[in-house]
């Protein structure tokens, strides 16, 4: 087998540049997202703990509602691998359970808050005007608030359950997507193409979806993945304040607001170490997708394969 053709190095990066004619563009970003090692690591992290969500009545051997009146802050055991709560709850079983809740915060608030400010802007972004200068006022107003200080202010104007706290957060979200898809908007809608299907009297709404969204695409990405991990730290946040989803139903942060007295901190490390390590193993994995995933999709190593 041929090996194939060395285009260039780079001497800052020792790694050979391989030609990459052929390739699709959906190709060439995987391929350079595989090069981002601790990238693909974390991925595979972030899809043990997202089966272990999915399959979490089949891994857990315990209910995560259970009370043992019996086992009440029992050590880790071979019965209660995590060991228990001062209520008697195992809390392996709670750990596996939570992330249901902190994944689901995570992904839905950001698929939300995504599709109502990719939407905004391209409204404001595409026809510009008092439409543009309307939006950008309504999202300056958003942003100059602190978002989690918003978030708390919405969770406690209603009741703190799953679905106003996803709908707080991408309430208080949603104008960084406005602000980022515009400017990608504001730079493609001059270019040649775009002009060329205006000219020949394509319809607005196609014009937005067919050919301004798919290449302002790359950065709502980017932005969405870290996005997902800003939400799951919201949720925690909410709950370790006891404003986020209701026990017995078990998350993350509200495991830890659990452990805020002295006697559990001091005494069962089990009970609080494993959310908090959860906590800090998604979203740091998270961010190194996202990290990832940007340089994927920068034009200058596009550049420096062709």
């Amino acid at each position: 087998m041929m090996k194939p053709k060395i285009l260039s190095q780079n001497m800052s990066n020792p790694t050979p540049l391989i030609a990459t004619r052929g390739m699709s563009p959906t190709q060439r970003t995987l391929r350079r997202f595989r090069r981002n090692r601790l990238a693909v690591v974390s991925l595979g992290i972030i899809l043990l703990i997202t089966l272990a969500a999915i399959f979490a009545d089949w891994i857990s051997p315990q209910s995560p509602y259970a009370v043992d009146l019996m086992n009440l802050r029992k050590p880790p055991s071979p019965t209660h691998w995590l060991g228990t709560d001062p209520s008697g709850r195992d809390v392996f079983a709670r750990v596996v359970h939570g992330a249901r809740v902190s994944l689901a915060v995570g992904v839905l608030s950001v698929a939300l808050y995504v599709a109502v400010g990719t939407f905004l802007g391209l409204l404001s972004g595409f026809y510009g005007g008092w439409i543009d200068t309307l939006l950008m006022r309504v999202s300056d107003t958003v942003m100059a608030l602190p978002s989690l200080l918003l978030t708390l202010m919405l969770v406690t104007l209603t009741e703190p359950n799953l679905t106003n706290i996803i709908l707080a957060i991408s309430l208080s979200r949603w104008p960084s997507i406005t602000r980022l898809v515009r400017a990608q908007v504001l730079s493609v809608r001059e270019r040649e193409f775009v002009i060329a299907a205006h000219s020949i009297g394509v319809p607005a709404h196609l014009l937005m979806t067919r050919h301004l969204l798919p290449n302002v695409t790359a950065p709502i990405i980017v932005s969405a993945s870290f996005g997902v991990a800003s939400a799951i730290l919201a949720e925690a946040s909410l709950s370790f304040l006891g404003l986020g989803v209701r026990p017995p139903t078990p998350t993350w942060g509200e495991m830890l607001n659990s452990a805020q007295s002295i006697s559990v901190l001091g005494g069962m490390p089990w009970f609080w170490i494993p959310p908090g390590l959860m906590v800090a193993i998604c979203v740091l994995c998270i961010n190194f997708v996202g990290d990832g995933l940007r340089d994927a999709f920068d034009p200058r190593m596009r550049a420096e394969e062709k």
